[in-house]
């Protein structure tokens, strides 16, 4: 048998959580197959120890570092080691040029967008964990990957199960999409007991190990809202053709119902070296080193609907889809405010939801979409500011 050629990767964010766990994935073939994947470009926002101990290991060409001011300690960190180094969001915008297959997609909020699109005008696969793209730049983002001819996956476990049942040839005999929510750490806790919920508390996500801006999101279900609007971009599904069921066993990770009565799921143990692995191996299946799931051993399966009046992010979330143009992009840029606000000990944790609301009623939105990165990135800009002046002084 002949053997493939080395798939070249980027990996955008290689020092968060999906950015280290592709990391790991990358290792641990190579070491089963040397030279399976060739890592091209490593970027990371500021943890320039964790960056330089990559590219240590893993060789890349290129390694940037998107704050500016830690450039000197790369530098120093990597002196020696022949890799070209860059800084900055040019820096990074570089790193997603470089010439690669694949590319992971994983820095977090809107700094995500310009080097995301990057690579996606090189029509090369690109593997997205940042929500970003979907929800602030949807419909222009998605116009680019459909003119540079791109292979877009999803990384989040839930858009990754429905990427594998949903028939897109027959997209029309779909009815509903739903995606899967933990019901995060509070899912049985009453109002009152939410008002005292402590960043930590809120960090501890049931079945995750996650960074601490999505495990807020996952707490308060704005993380699902946001996952309904990617879902409206990825697959084409209108607002009501997407809804979100809480299962806290995280067995089934999505269902897409047909028009004959079937519902198809995707099941999985909730680690997300799965997806990641599906991404980093497609169109192949690779394995990967996580546990196989057991129903026998999980026992029991629960569903149950999401209660909107405890969780009203979700409700705001899904307000912004069906309004659609650029109250998603609001909703967004909102939220980023509030969850910062709230790990900072500013507010509490209601208080996030009131600050998105209150952003979303004060600023315009138009159901026009934004035209370009730039017109994007003005709202972005106006939304925070109109949720930061929404803070207690």
């Amino acid at each position: 048998m002949m053997a493939l050629a080395p798939r070249r990767v980027t990996i955008l964010g290689s020092t968060g959580s999906v950015g280290v766990n592709t990391v790991e994935l990358i290792e641990h073939h190579n070491k089963l197959s040397p030279n399976r994947f060739q890592v091209v470009a490593l970027t990371a926002n500021s943890n320039v120890s964790e960056l330089a101990a990559q590219a240590r290991r893993l060789r890349p060409d290129f390694v940037a570092i998107g704050q500016s001011s830690r450039y000197g300690e790369l530098k120093h960190e990597l002196s020696g080691t022949g890799i070209e180094l860059g800084a900055g969001e040019a820096g990074v915008v570089e790193a997603a040029l470089r010439s690669s297959d694949w590319v992971m997609a994983s820095i977090i909020g809107a700094a995500g967008l310009r080097p995301t699109l990057a690579a996606v005008s090189r029509g090369v696969t690109v593997a997205i964990a940042n929500k970003e793209c979907l929800v602030s730049a949807g419909h222009l983002f998605m116009s680019k990957v459909k003119l540079s001819g791109a292979t877009l996956i999803p990384v989040d476990s839930e858009h990754n199960g429905v990427f594998q049942v949903f028939d897109a040839s027959q997209s029309r005999a779909i009815e509903q999409v739903t995606l899967t929510a933990s019901g995060g750490p509070f899912r049985t806790w009453t109002v009152e007991q939410m008002k005292q919920v402590t960043p930590a508390q809120a960090c501890k996500h049931p079945n995750y190990s996650m960074g601490a801006k999505i495990s807020v999101d996952s707490a308060t279900l704005m993380n699902k809202g946001l996952e309904l609007i990617e879902a409206h971009h990825l697959f084409g599904m209108a607002p009501e053709q997407l809804g979100v069921v809480v299962h806290p066993q995280q067995a089934v990770h999505c269902l897409v119902s047909y028009v004959d009565g079937s519902v198809l799921a995707q099941l999985g143990s909730p680690d997300m070296r799965t997806p990641i692995a599906f991404a980093l191996g497609y169109p192949e299946r690779m394995s990967a080193p996580t546990r196989t799931l057991d129903l026998v051993e999980l026992g029991h399966l629960t569903f149950e609907a999401p209660d909107t009046v405890r969780f009203p992010c979700l409700a705001l979330a899904q307000a912004a889809m069906k309004m659609g143009g650029s109250a998603p992009t609001i909703l967004n840029a909102a939220n980023e405010i509030a969850v910062e606000a709230f790990l900072a000990g500013q507010i509490g944790f209601a208080a996030i939801a009131s600050i998105v609301e209150a952003t979303m009623n004060g600023c315009e939105a138009s159901t026009q979409s934004p035209e370009s990165i730039d017109h994007v990135l003005t709202i972005d800009n106006v939304a925070r500011r109109h949720a930061k002046s929404a803070l207690p002084s």
